[in-house]
């Protein structure tokens, strides 16, 4: 049996189908989602299937190529995804997006993939180059330092809802990375004590409009009287399509006669594709359609975490935990919005919501999980020293 075979072969089959069936599922859903854009929501459905059928194309690619060696792009692409934030923050659109050939992206989501990248690299190895970085507050520094720019240029773009998910990734690194626990209580305890200083100071200079959403979010979860014909409109109506769906829901692609908001225009028809698509599931596909979709985000979930106990080294295990802390982030924020759990923030559902690029870096992310796995098993020796030490603070 050759060396390729095996490795496809050896891949977690559990894994790519969930992966695949979120895509395929997210077709439909777009399809129904953007029935109301100029071109029809067929002509987004099948731009999707390209974005996908490409990003099956790069997730094989990583998963067959060893992790450790897609390390070394850490840097190029740490370096090149600042370069894109700032001229997005410069010369982007009012969404902070680019566009090169005709292709409009937006950079955040690389900035963040070359962070995970990087990080896991530098964790790995400087460690072995003299002891000093094995100082736990020295990998703090390291941590915060490559989150930290990224996370400052994101706020200085007024796009907080990209850079919240940066907290939790930065997070379970410094969790997985061996960090001792009165570090993380530490640090804990100080970011509580700046939440004041951050709403009342911070976020007004930075993003009126995110202000403003938290103090919406605020006076709807307090019963104050809100204005669903202005700020409060997508809120209000996303929520209440939500919460009159039942079980079961209206069906696919129903219609206004069957007392679908979506075809009325009611939910925000030019974001529903995207940022809104889980209040079309949800209206569509009821509580049964809804839990189906939390079952397989929260088994592609399982999948990543159990491949990063398996992992062979530090590196391994630091992107397998910071690819289900992104993916996470994602998930809870936009499903969050759409039932108010959370304030209102313009951030894709992976691998579901319309979004080519964002598709693409989640195949990306995922390749380099099962890359984790397909590679847990080589050259073992080389990291017995590590895995014997690895926890002791």
């Amino acid at each position: 049996m050759t060396p390729l075979l095996r490795k496809i072969l050896g891949m977690n089959w559990l894994l790519v189908l969930t992966m695949l069936g979120l895509c395929i599922f997210g077709v439909y859903a777009i399809e129904s989602a953007a029935r109301h854009l100029p071109n029809g929501g067929g002509y987004y459905a099948e731009r999707q299937k390209i974005w996908i059928i490409g990003g099956c194309v790069v997730f094989m690619i990583t998963s067959l190529i060893d992790y450790r060696w897609i390390r070394w792009l850490g840097i190029p692409m740490y370096l090149v995804g600042l370069t894109l934030m700032v001229l997005a923050m410069i010369k982007g659109s009012e969404v902070h997006q680019l566009t090169f050939g005709g292709l409009s992206f937006q950079p955040t989501q690389f900035g963040i993939a070359g962070g995970i990248v990087l990080i896991s690299s530098l964790l790995q190895d400087l460690p072995r180059l003299h002891p000093f970085f094995r100082l736990p507050f020295v990998k703090v520094g390291i941590i915060a330092i490559l989150a930290g720019l990224p996370f400052l240029i994101v706020v200085k773009m007024g796009d907080m809802g990209s850079a919240m998910v940066w907290l939790p990734v930065t997070a379970v690194i410094m969790f997985v990375a061996g960090i001792p626990y009165r570090y993380l209580l530490t640090m804990m305890i100080i970011g509580f004590g700046c939440i004041a200083l951050a709403y009342y100071i911070v976020l007004p200079k930075a993003s009126e409009r995110g202000a403003g959403r938290i103090e919406l979010y605020l006076a709807m979860m307090n019963g104050r009287d809100v204005d669903i014909n202005g700020d409060a409109y997508a809120p209000h109506w996303v929520s209440t399509a939500i919460g009159k769906a039942g079980w079961k829901g209206e069906g696919w692609n129903a219609t206004k006669e069957n007392g679908s908001l979506h075809d009325k225009k009611y939910i925000p028809w030019k974001t529903a594709h995207n940022d809104f698509i889980f209040a079309v599931i949800g209206e569509e596909q009821g509580f049964r359609g809804s839990m189906m979709l939390l079952t397989a985000y929260s088994l592609l979930l399982i999948q990543c975490l159990f491949i990063a106990f398996y992992s062979r080294d530090s590196s391994g295990r630091i992107i397998a935990a910071a690819v289900v802390a992104l993916l996470f982030a994602h998930i809870f924020e936009n499903i969050g919005m759409c039932v108010l759990l959370t304030p209102i923030t313009g951030i894709p559902l992976p691998l579901v919501s319309y979004s080519g690029t964002f598709v693409l870096m989640c195949m990306f992310l995922l390749g380099l999980v099962q890359s984790v796995w397909v590679h847990r098993n080589k050259n073992l020796s080389e990291d017995k020293e590590e895995t014997s030490g690895r926890f002791h603070f």
